[in-house]
């Protein structure tokens, strides 16, 4: 058995097949002195089916309704060098996780904190997309009021990233009718539903083909929605041009130039030689 480090330990958990808990993992929850679950049934179930016994130890609750009450308590046991164990219910700890609060207050303590890696439905989702991974932007649950979410959706429609967004079944037709408003109904997308699990299910087309393709279905399970990155603009020569007046009256011609190439999405070294040339004509 390995000598487990005093400290807060994060371990992932798996997202449905059981078999994708890491072996550290399976020693952390041997090992260390308390653990602590969002969801004490679901923890206590996984450590049976792998054989890891709790030796007298509880499996203390902490979720988003009573971690104010708990953090004292868990931050008392890391003063005094124990190992504390935190598993979220599904998945990596600290994405869309009552988690965070927990290991923001170790840290601002100077405590150490240690991550588990393994099982997160955001890298499944990405790996069965068949979208863009190489730059990705995680986008969480969308807001519950229709203004918030329609900021959210109004900021990530000019994202230069893969967009990744966790949704409710109950909320999903919903949503891909407003995705498809403020993000372009041509975007490819994959819906991804219960992923590990027996009834995997990956949806990969456009917002809008999608949004007929489950009208009249009712989904259940858990939903990762992926959303390819914005396409490239494509700026005509009076658009540059246009841009380049803007910028050159307060900057220099190199810092015009690497502003306009980036807010544009074209070659610097193009819109350099263009800058060089409105310059010299002035």
């Amino acid at each position: 058995m390995p000598v487990i480090s005093p400290g807060l330990h994060l371990i992932a958990t798996p997202i449905g097949a059981a078999r994708d808990i890491t072996l550290r993992a399976l020693d952390l929850l041997e090992g260390c002195d308390m653990l602590v679950a969002e969801d004490t049934r679901s923890l206590r179930r996984l450590m049976e089916l792998h054989g890891v016994a709790l030796n007298g130890r509880r499996v203390l609750p902490y979720h988003d309704h009573n971690g104010a009450q708990m953090r004292p308590k868990l931050i008392e046991a890391l003063r005094a060098g124990q190992s504390v164990l935190y598993a979220s219910e599904a998945g990596t700890p600290l994405v869309s996780d009552p988690g965070f609060g927990l290991a923001r207050a170790a840290i601002d303590d100077d405590l150490p904190v240690w991550a588990a890696p393994g099982a997160s439905a955001v890298m499944a989702a990405l790996c069965v997309a068949g979208l863009p991974s190489d730059r990705f932007c995680f986008m969480g649950f969308p807001p519950a009021q229709g203004g918030a979410r329609k900021q959210m959706l109004t900021e990530a429609a000019t994202i230069p990233a893969t967009l990744v967004f966790y949704e409710s079944p109950k909320r999903i037709h919903r949503f891909l009718t407003e995705l498809c408003e403020c993000l372009g109904a041509d975007r490819q997308a994959a819906l991804c539903r219960e992923l590990t699990k027996l009834h995997e299910e990956v949806l990969r087309m456009t917002l809008a083909d999608m949004t007929l393709a489950i009208a009249e279905r009712t989904l259940k399970g858990e939903i990762v929605l992926v959303v390819d990155r914005a396409p490239a603009r494509v700026a005509d020569a009076d658009t540059l041009d246009a841009a380049l007046d803007t910028a050159l009256r307060d900057m220099s011609v190199r810092e015009a130039a690497a502003q306009v190439a980036q807010d544009l999405g074209l070659p610097r070294r193009a819109v350099y030689q263009a800058a060089l040339a409105k310059e010299k004509d002035r």
